[in-house]
Protein backbone atom coordinates (compact mmCIF):
# COMPACT_ATOMS: atom_id res chain seq x y z
CA UNK A 1 0.00 0.00 0.00
CA UNK A 2 1.24 3.43 -0.91
CA UNK A 3 1.32 6.44 1.44
CA UNK A 4 -0.26 9.46 -0.16
CA UNK A 5 2.13 12.10 -0.91
CA UNK A 6 2.12 15.84 -2.12
CA UNK A 7 1.85 18.87 -0.49
CA UNK A 8 -1.57 18.26 1.19
CA UNK A 9 -0.18 15.63 3.00
CA UNK A 10 1.87 16.05 6.57
CA UNK A 11 2.10 12.74 8.76
CA UNK A 12 1.05 13.77 12.93
CA UNK A 13 4.03 12.82 14.83
CA UNK A 14 3.24 10.67 17.47
CA UNK A 15 4.01 13.39 19.96
CA UNK A 16 1.44 15.32 18.83
CA UNK A 17 -2.38 15.19 19.87
CA UNK A 18 -3.97 17.33 17.44
CA UNK A 19 -3.77 17.37 13.27
CA UNK A 20 -2.77 21.21 12.07
CA UNK A 21 -2.56 22.87 8.71
CA UNK A 22 -2.32 20.22 5.65
CA UNK A 23 -2.88 17.15 8.17
CA UNK A 24 -6.22 18.19 8.29
CA UNK A 25 -7.91 16.48 5.10
CA UNK A 26 -11.70 17.00 5.72
CA UNK A 27 -13.33 19.34 3.21
CA UNK A 28 -15.25 21.67 5.55
CA UNK A 29 -14.80 22.90 8.96
CA UNK A 30 -16.28 24.46 11.70
CA UNK A 31 -14.06 27.01 12.50
CA UNK A 32 -13.16 28.96 15.56
CA UNK A 33 -11.55 32.82 15.22
CA UNK A 34 -8.12 33.51 16.67
CA UNK A 35 -10.14 35.46 19.58
CA UNK A 36 -12.69 32.88 20.19
CA UNK A 37 -15.39 33.76 18.23
CA UNK A 38 -17.57 31.52 15.87
CA UNK A 39 -17.10 31.63 12.63
CA UNK A 40 -18.96 28.47 11.25
CA UNK A 41 -18.71 26.36 9.01
CA UNK A 42 -16.33 26.60 6.17
CA UNK A 43 -14.31 24.88 3.51
CA UNK A 44 -10.52 23.43 4.87
CA UNK A 45 -8.93 25.49 1.89
CA UNK A 46 -10.90 28.77 3.04
CA UNK A 47 -9.54 28.46 6.82
CA UNK A 48 -6.63 27.06 5.90
CA UNK A 49 -6.00 30.57 3.62
CA UNK A 50 -7.48 32.44 6.64
CA UNK A 51 -4.81 31.04 9.22
CA UNK A 52 -2.11 31.73 6.91
CA UNK A 53 -3.25 35.62 6.36
CA UNK A 54 -3.42 35.82 10.25
CA UNK A 55 0.05 34.10 10.36
CA UNK A 56 -1.29 31.17 12.83
CA UNK A 57 -2.23 27.51 12.59
CA UNK A 58 -5.19 25.93 11.62
CA UNK A 59 -5.64 23.64 14.54
CA UNK A 60 -8.38 20.63 14.75
CA UNK A 61 -9.58 20.50 18.56
CA UNK A 62 -12.65 18.42 18.09
CA UNK A 63 -11.95 15.79 15.41
CA UNK A 64 -15.43 13.81 16.34
CA UNK A 65 -17.37 16.42 15.77
CA UNK A 66 -19.22 16.43 12.47
CA UNK A 67 -18.02 18.12 10.63
CA UNK A 68 -14.47 18.84 12.97
CA UNK A 69 -14.13 20.99 14.67
CA UNK A 70 -10.95 23.72 13.92
CA UNK A 71 -9.31 26.50 15.59
CA UNK A 72 -6.98 29.83 14.41
CA UNK A 73 -4.15 29.52 17.25
CA UNK A 74 -0.52 29.80 17.18
CA UNK A 75 0.25 26.04 17.61
CA UNK A 76 3.71 26.11 19.12
CA UNK A 77 2.84 28.45 22.13
CA UNK A 78 -0.43 26.14 22.69
CA UNK A 79 1.87 23.14 22.84
CA UNK A 80 4.28 25.12 25.43
CA UNK A 81 1.14 26.31 27.16
CA UNK A 82 0.25 22.92 27.31
CA UNK A 83 3.17 20.84 28.34
CA UNK A 84 4.09 24.13 31.70
CA UNK A 85 0.30 22.93 32.84
CA UNK A 86 0.91 19.15 32.74
CA UNK A 87 4.52 19.78 34.25
CA UNK A 88 2.94 21.31 37.00
CA UNK A 89 0.22 19.16 37.60
CA UNK A 90 2.85 16.53 37.71
CA UNK A 91 4.82 18.62 40.32
CA UNK A 92 1.69 18.95 42.32
CA UNK A 93 0.73 15.10 42.05
CA UNK A 94 2.17 13.10 45.43
CA UNK A 95 2.81 9.78 45.55
CA UNK A 96 3.02 7.97 48.69
CA UNK A 97 5.78 5.99 49.27
CA UNK A 98 6.67 3.35 52.20
CA UNK A 99 10.52 4.15 53.68
CA UNK A 100 11.73 1.09 55.08
CA UNK A 101 14.06 1.33 58.30
CA UNK A 102 15.69 -1.35 59.85
CA UNK A 103 16.63 -1.45 64.15
CA UNK A 104 17.99 -4.32 65.88
CA UNK A 105 17.14 -5.31 69.71
CA UNK A 106 20.74 -4.55 70.78
CA UNK A 107 20.60 -1.48 68.43
CA UNK A 108 22.30 1.43 70.63
CA UNK A 109 21.00 4.31 71.25
CA UNK A 110 23.54 6.49 68.36
CA UNK A 111 22.51 4.09 65.30
CA UNK A 112 18.25 4.58 66.90
CA UNK A 113 19.03 8.87 66.61
CA UNK A 114 20.15 8.21 63.01
CA UNK A 115 16.96 6.07 62.23
CA UNK A 116 14.75 8.83 64.03
CA UNK A 117 15.98 11.85 62.18
CA UNK A 118 15.44 9.69 58.81
CA UNK A 119 12.18 8.53 59.73
CA UNK A 120 11.36 12.33 60.77
CA UNK A 121 12.36 13.54 57.17
CA UNK A 122 10.19 10.85 55.54
CA UNK A 123 7.47 11.76 57.51
CA UNK A 124 7.84 15.86 57.07
CA UNK A 125 7.97 14.78 53.29
CA UNK A 126 4.70 13.14 53.21
CA UNK A 127 5.89 9.48 53.32
CA UNK A 128 4.94 6.43 55.38
CA UNK A 129 7.58 4.38 57.62
CA UNK A 130 7.79 1.33 58.23
CA UNK A 131 10.39 0.09 61.20
CA UNK A 132 11.44 -3.37 60.75
CA UNK A 133 12.95 -5.41 63.50
CA UNK A 134 14.31 -8.94 63.23
CA UNK A 135 14.50 -11.16 65.95
CA UNK A 136 18.02 -13.72 65.82
CA UNK A 137 18.23 -16.70 67.53
CA UNK A 138 17.32 -16.49 71.25
CA UNK A 139 16.39 -12.93 70.69
CA UNK A 140 12.93 -14.68 69.87
CA UNK A 141 12.18 -15.30 73.49
CA UNK A 142 12.49 -11.18 74.23
CA UNK A 143 9.89 -10.22 71.58
CA UNK A 144 9.07 -7.47 74.71
CA UNK A 145 12.22 -5.89 74.38
CA UNK A 146 11.39 -5.72 70.65
CA UNK A 147 7.86 -4.33 70.94
CA UNK A 148 8.89 -1.58 73.18
CA UNK A 149 11.51 -0.37 71.30
CA UNK A 150 9.19 0.40 68.48
CA UNK A 151 6.87 1.76 70.60
CA UNK A 152 9.04 4.25 71.80
CA UNK A 153 10.24 5.28 68.57
CA UNK A 154 6.60 5.60 67.74
CA UNK A 155 5.89 7.57 70.80
CA UNK A 156 9.08 10.08 70.02
CA UNK A 157 8.07 10.50 66.63
CA UNK A 158 4.15 11.55 67.48
CA UNK A 159 4.55 14.82 66.68
CA UNK A 160 5.62 14.27 62.82
CA UNK A 161 3.18 10.96 62.34
CA UNK A 162 0.94 8.81 63.72
CA UNK A 163 0.87 4.73 64.30
CA UNK A 164 -0.89 3.21 61.32
CA UNK A 165 -0.26 -0.28 62.43
CA UNK A 166 0.85 -1.84 65.46
CA UNK A 167 3.69 -3.89 66.14
CA UNK A 168 3.29 -7.00 64.44
CA UNK A 169 5.49 -10.13 64.68
CA UNK A 170 5.66 -12.15 61.28
CA UNK A 171 7.94 -15.05 62.01
CA UNK A 172 11.19 -13.38 63.26
CA UNK A 173 10.26 -10.10 62.21
CA UNK A 174 8.61 -7.45 63.57
CA UNK A 175 6.87 -4.38 61.87
CA UNK A 176 5.36 -0.94 62.68
CA UNK A 177 4.05 1.92 60.25
CA UNK A 178 3.62 5.32 60.63
CA UNK A 179 1.60 7.21 58.69
CA UNK A 180 2.77 11.33 58.02
CA UNK A 181 0.65 13.63 59.87
CA UNK A 182 -1.88 13.68 62.82
CA UNK A 183 -4.53 10.59 62.86
CA UNK A 184 -8.20 11.77 62.56
CA UNK A 185 -10.52 11.86 65.78
CA UNK A 186 -13.74 9.96 64.64
CA UNK A 187 -16.79 11.97 64.81
CA UNK A 188 -19.97 10.91 65.83
CA UNK A 189 -23.37 10.81 63.64
CA UNK A 190 -24.56 14.58 65.00
CA UNK A 191 -21.15 16.08 64.04
CA UNK A 192 -19.85 16.20 67.59
CA UNK A 193 -17.48 14.66 69.48
CA UNK A 194 -18.43 11.17 70.91
CA UNK A 195 -17.80 12.91 74.78
CA UNK A 196 -21.03 15.11 74.41
CA UNK A 197 -22.34 18.16 75.87
CA UNK A 198 -21.51 18.71 79.55
CA UNK A 199 -25.17 18.79 81.65
CA UNK A 200 -26.16 22.04 83.31
CA UNK A 201 -26.30 22.13 87.28
CA UNK A 202 -29.67 23.62 88.40
CA UNK A 203 -28.53 26.55 90.26
CA UNK A 204 -29.77 26.85 94.22
CA UNK A 205 -32.30 29.75 94.62
CA UNK A 206 -30.96 33.17 96.22
CA UNK A 207 -31.07 32.71 99.92
CA UNK A 208 -33.78 35.74 100.14
CA UNK A 209 -36.11 33.49 98.07
CA UNK A 210 -38.03 30.40 98.77
CA UNK A 211 -37.34 27.16 96.93
CA UNK A 212 -40.54 26.77 94.47
CA UNK A 213 -42.65 23.83 95.17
Amino acid sequence: MHRPRGPRFMPVRPDETHRTNRQIRVPQVRLIGAQGEQVGVVSTDEAMKMAQDAGLDLVEVAPGASPPVCRLLDYGKFRYSKQKKDAEAKKKQHITQVKELRVRPGTDVNDLQRQMKKAQAFLEDGQRVKFTLRFRGREMAHQDIGRKKLTSLAEQLEEYGWVEVSPRTEGRVMHLVMAPGQKKAKITKGGGSSAGPAKSEAKPPPANQPASS
